[in-house]
């Protein structure tokens, strides 16, 4: 099993334990922060539970049927959960108004106090795992599933403060305006989730930085004239690359060929983590122009 499948796997089950917990204690003292954090994390099983599924299907080699892979559909995960996340942030925002609005009462507090201290160590140790494989596995599921569990962990650390707020004061409003608090913040943090998840889903381009490093390296090499029509976007594990090189029209094919088999190489050692499917065209004059809308003027034919 994948490092980042053993990360979904952690994360369902820790989710899991968490649903018992809170959702008992929310039931029974009233808290809506407490039962609001409870519904998060039954979604957190679900959420987990479909990453796993979308690492599990992303990680599969091209097929006949899909001949680039199924890399795209951790992008399609990640805009999923954000809207999931986003759902959650509404509900939660409608049962601290109704907490608002009703003023009942919190009981067990010193229960609730100590479940949602559980919660905040056992949530805390989890994001510190799914940063550490995300960031060793570049794998966007798996990010997505921190930023997740990262927004879990400052509302648990909301709701213990009203708790403690409630515990003291007795001021039991303040319980629905922190769950509002927490609602605004669930719904802010989703957007970043679903936009990067739309951007792949739309083909984006490579990082700037990732760019400018194959513009090196075909630069950097003997022999090549000149590139165009360079073209980059990734999907899930994979990251593709397509370029023309130019060469001297009297190099031969074999040498051609050769220099851009170094030129893929040195491409693929950017990132040895990730899967690179480099596509090189070889041409004996820079034909871009022929291509472009315009046309080429009488000196470039």
């Amino acid at each position: 099993m994948s490092l980042q499948k053993k990360a979904t796997v952690i994360a369902s089950s820790v989710a899991a334990v968490l649903v018992v917990i809170k959702l008992f204690v929310g039931i029974v003292s009233g808290s809506v922060s407490v039962l609001a954090s409870a519904i998060d994390s039954i979604l957190d099983i679900f959420v987990s539970l479909f990453n796993y599924f979308a690492i599990h299907n992303a990680e599969k080699p091209p097929s006949e049927k899909f001949n680039y892979g199924l890399g795209k559909i951790e992008a399609l995960a990640a805009v999923i959960e954000g809207l999931i996340i986003t759902v959650s942030g509404i509900f939660i925002m409608y049962q601290g108004i109704m907490k608002i609005i009703h003023n009942k009462p919190v009981t067990h507090l010193g229960t609730s106090l100590i479940v949602m201290i559980v919660s905040i160590v056992l949530t805390g140790g989890l994001v510190l795992f799914l940063e550490y494989v995300a960031k060793k596995t570049g794998n966007l599921v798996v990010k997505s599933d921190a930023l997740h569990y990262k927004t879990d962990l400052l509302s648990n650390s909301a709701v213990l403060l009203s708790l403690a707020i409630v515990y003291f004061t007795k001021f039991y409003a303040i319980d629905g305006f922190f769950g509002i608090a927490i609602a605004f913040y669930i719904i802010y943090s989703a957007y970043e989730l679903i936009k990067e998840g739309i951007l792949i889903l739309m083909d984006v381009a490579l990082e700037d930085e990732t760019v400018e490093k194959i513009v090196q390296i075909i630069e950097s090499t003997p022999k090549v004239t000149s590139y165009h029509f360079l073209k980059t976007r990734k999907a899930g594990p994979f990251n593709f690359v397509d370029v023309h090189l130019v060469f001297n029209p009297e190099i031969s094919l074999k040498e051609a060929h050769d220099i851009s088999d170094q030129v893929e190489k040195r491409i693929k050692q950017i990132d040895p983590d990730k899967r690179w499917e480099v596509t090189i065209h070889l041409d004996p004059t820079d034909d871009s122009c022929l291509h472009d809308t315009d046309g080429c003027s009488e000196g470039e034919k």
